[in-house]
């Protein structure tokens, strides 16, 4: 009990929750854009219930994250895993076999957030855990603290989309640029980066954004009848 009344618990908390305000921005982003198919009765139960099961989750996956990101290849595959949601959640609603396939259900839209939170977690759960110094009292309530901001964030972000659609290609782009940026910091290939490559670092989140873009909206205009298709 001790703990809750030394000031260092609450500047760790303090870490724990200004780094997960910087973090919510992401995942506000995906949250809306897989929440935007469903239903609109059922956009705040799915953005609700994903972001709950996206912070539990985000909780087990920093208790293991120091071990985890040490396992070469597993940022490059999670970069793979993100870009490949990122270009799914661009296409158009209704495009059939081309389209995530059943975004439009509840199910599928939690899915879609934990799938993507998962895979963003691995590049930020560091951050937090050390922050928290080992102590899995702050780490969870620094972490369930940051529900309310992401879910708060998500509505906002879902809004928005509907207004002005340009913002889903705009959260596209981004998590496109997380993906590639989350490739070439893997364990397995960032020393060659480093050494042999170095100028992969600053542009390869820049060029899987472009990419997540031009493969969307190809994907999109090949799902379109052929009298339909503008060149």
């Amino acid at each position: 009990m001790n703990g809750f009344l030394e000031a260092q618990f609450w500047i760790s908390l303090l870490q724990i929750i200004g780094v997960n305000i910087v973090l919510s921005g992401d995942n506000a982003i995906v949250i809306a854009m897989a929440a935007r198919s469903v239903p609109a009765h059922q956009q705040g139960r799915a953005i609700a219930l994903g972001s709950m099961g996206a912070i539990v989750m985000r909780v087990i996956l920093t208790i293991f994250a120091v071990e985890l990101l040490k396992l070469p290849y597993l940022k490059l595959v999670g970069s793979v895993l993100l870009f490949w949601i990122a270009v799914q959640l661009l296409l158009p609603e209704g495009d059939g076999e081309a389209s995530f396939e059943s975004r439009d259900t509840l199910y599928a839209a939690i899915k879609t957030i934990l799938i993507a939170d998962l895979v963003m977690s691995l590049d930020n759960v560091i951050g937090v855990a050390a922050a928290a110094k080992g102590d899995l009292t702050l780490l969870i309530l620094g972490l369930g603290i940051s529900i309310p901001l992401i879910v708060f964030g998500s509505s906002v972000v879902l809004k928005l989309m509907e207004r002005f659609p340009v913002i889903i290609t705009l959260g596209g782009a981004l998590l496109g640029y997380i993906a590639g940026d989350m490739a070439v910091n893997d364990g397995a290939i960032s020393a060659w980066v480093a050494a042999k490559a170095a100028w992969l670092e600053p542009s390869a989140g820049i060029f899987a954004a472009f990419s997540v873009v031009g493969t969307g909206k190809w994907l999109a205009w090949r799902a379109q009848p052929e009298e339909r298709r503008i060149i």
